[in-house]
C-alpha cells in the first residue's frame, strides 16, 4: 500500500485558484466519501484551510493522475486548470510533508500554531466519515505527537506571529494609535479570536463582532468588552469601522462593493482599512478599487509576515531535525507491516510442520513405541523440517557466490562462530 499527498497551497497557487479548490464544512464529508469510493483508494483525509487544500490517501493502486482527476471532477474544473499548481508526495516524502505542515514549518507564517488544530479537525472529520484506517490512523497520531514535541523542544512558537497578528500589525502601521479606532470583526472562528486578542492587547477603542450565529458572536465579543451583531446588521454598522477583518467560511462574499461604498459616504471618506483573510474571499475584490478603502488579502500580508520570521529560522532548523528523525521512525513502522505478513505465514508453516510431526509421534506411542523414542522422533523430525529449506537455500547461495544473501542469513539466524560443543 502506498501513501500519497496531493495538494496546493499559498506557495504554489494564486488566491483565485485556491478559492476554486476548497472544501467547506458543508461538502467535506461528501467529498471524503466520494474520494474513498474511487478504485484503489483505501483511506482518505482532506485538509482544507485558507492557505492550502491537501488530500492524504492510502492507495492500493493508482496515483497522482487518478486523484487529480477526482479533484477536478468534484469541483467542476478542467484538470489542465488546476494541475500546474499541484504538488504531490509519496511514501517517505508524504510523511515528511505532513509532519512539516502540522508543525507549522510549511505555513505562510512559520511556526503558526493554528494549523495543528486544523490538521486534528481534518483527521477527526475523516474518522467520523469512516474514511480512515490503520495506515492514516497511525500516521496522523504520529504527526500529532511529533508536532507537540516540536512545540515543546524548540522556540518555533514563542513569537506571537500568525496571519491574525500580521493583520493587526499592519493596522498599527496605518493607525499608529488604536485607542480611538473601532474594529469590525466578521466571523467568530479561531483566526478572528486571535485578531480580537491582538487588537485588545494593543488598546483598540471598540470591537464589534459580526457572525452568522449571534450567540457565538456574543461569546467572543464579551471576552474583549465588545458587542455583537448578526451578519445582516453589517450595513448598519460598517460606517463605524476604521478596521475591518473578515474570516468566515461563507462560499460567497459577505461584503459587496455597494455596501462599502455607502459606508464610506457616511464616514465622509475617512479611510477604512480592510483585511480579508478568508478563502473564498469574504470581501468583493472590487472594493479595493474604491477611494479610501484599503483592502488586503492573505497574500498581501506576506511582507508583514516576513518581518516576524527571523527569530524562528533557527528554531525551524531544529524542528526539521526532529521531523527527519520521526519520518524515518514512521517509515520503519511502515516497512515492518510487510514483515508482519511474512512472520505470520512462516509461523503458520512451522505450526503445520509441528502438528504433522506431533501426530506421527502420537501414533508411534499408540503403536507401542516408548515415550523416549517418540520424543526423539518428534525433535528430530521438527528440526529437519524447519532447517531443510533454509539449509538448501544457504548452500545454493554459497555455490552461486551470493555473499550478500549469506550475510543476511547470518544476521537473520544470529549464527555463532566456533565449536558448539564448548
Amino acid at each position: 500500500m502506498a501513501l500519497l499527498t496531493l495538494g496546493l497551497n499559498h506557495k504554489t497557487a494564486p488566491l483565485d485558484i485556491r478559492e476554486r479548490i476548497t472544501f467547506g464544512p458543508d461538502i467535506i464529508v461528501a467529498a471524503l466519501r466520494s474520494l474513498s469510493e474511487r478504485p484503489g483508494v483505501d483511506e482518505a483525509t482532506i485538509l482544507s484551510t485558507c492557505n492550502r487544500t491537501e488530500i492524504y490517501c492510502a492507495l492500493n493502486q493508482g496515483g497522482r493522475q487518478e486523484i487529480c482527476q477526482w479533484l477536478s471532477d468534484f469541483h467542476g474544473v478542467e484538470p489542465e486548470t488546476v494541475s500546474p499548481y499541484l504538488y504531490d508526495h509519496e511514501n517517505r516524502e508524504s510523511v515528511r510533508h505532513l509532519l512539516r505542515v502540522a508543525s507549522g514549518l510549511d505555513s505562510m507564517v512559520l511556526g503558526e500554531p493554528q494549523i495543528l488544530g486544523q490538521v486534528k479537525s481534518a483527521f477527526q472529520t475523516a474518522c467520523d466519515a469512516t474514511t480512515t484506517g490503520k495506515l492514516l490512523g497511525r500516521l496522523f497520531q504520529h504527526t500529532f505527537s511529533v508536532a507537540k514535541q516540536v512545540r515543546t523542544d524548540t522556540a518555533i512558537g514563542h513569537s506571537p506571529v500568525s496571519v491574525a497578528f500580521a493583520a493587526v500589525s499592519l493596522a498599527r502601521q496605518i493607525f499608529s494609535d488604536l485607542t480611538n479606532q473601532t474594529a469590525l470583526l466578521i466571523g467568530a472562528g479561531e483566526t478572528i479570536e486571535l485578531a480580537a486578542r491582538h487588537l485588545h492587547q494593543h488598546g483598540i477603542g471598540r470591537i464589534i463582532v459580526a457572525n452568522r450565529t449571534l450567540e457565538r458572536a456574543h461569546t467572543l465579543a464579551n471576552q474583549f468588552d465588545g458587542y455583537a451583531i448578526a451578519l445582516t446588521e453589517i450595513p448598519s454598522h460598517l460606517a463605524e469601522a476604521d478596521i475591518v477583518i473578515s474570516s468566515t467560511a461563507s462560499p460567497l462574499p459577505v461584503l459587496g462593493k455597494g455596501t462599502v461604498e455607502s459606508a464610506l459616504k457616511k464616514r465622509k471618506h475617512q479611510p477604512m482599512f480592510m483585511v480579508d483573510i478568508a478563502v473564498p474571499r469574504d470581501i468583493e475584490s472590487e472594493v479595493g478599487n474604491l477611494n479610501d478603502a484599503y483592502l488586503y488579502t492573505v497574500d498581501d500580508l506576506q511582507e508583514v509576515i516576513d518581518e516576524n520570521l527571523r527569530s524562528r529560522l533557527e528554531a525551524a532548523e531544529q524542528a526539521q531535525e526532529i521531523i527527519d528523525f520521526h519520518t524515518e521512525e514512521f517509515m520503519g513502522w511502515l516497512r515492518s507491516l510487510d514483515a508482519v505478513g511474512m512472520i505470520q505465514d512462516y509461523r503458520r508453516q512451522a505450526e503445520c510442520m509441528r502438528d504433522e510431526a506431533l501426530d506421527r509421534a502420537m501414533k508411534q506411542l499408540t503403536n507401542g513405541k516408548s515415550p523416549e523414542e517418540a520424543l526423539q522422533f518428534l525433535a528430530h523430525t521438527i528440526t529437519n523440517k524447519l532447517l531443510h529449506t533454509p539449509s538448501t537455500q544457504i548452500r545454493q547461495a554459497g555455490f552461486d557466490g551470493h555473499i550478500e544473501l549469506l550475510e543476511a542469513a547470518n544476521t537473520l539466524f544470529q549464527i555463532k562462530d566456533g565449536d558448539s560443543s564448548k
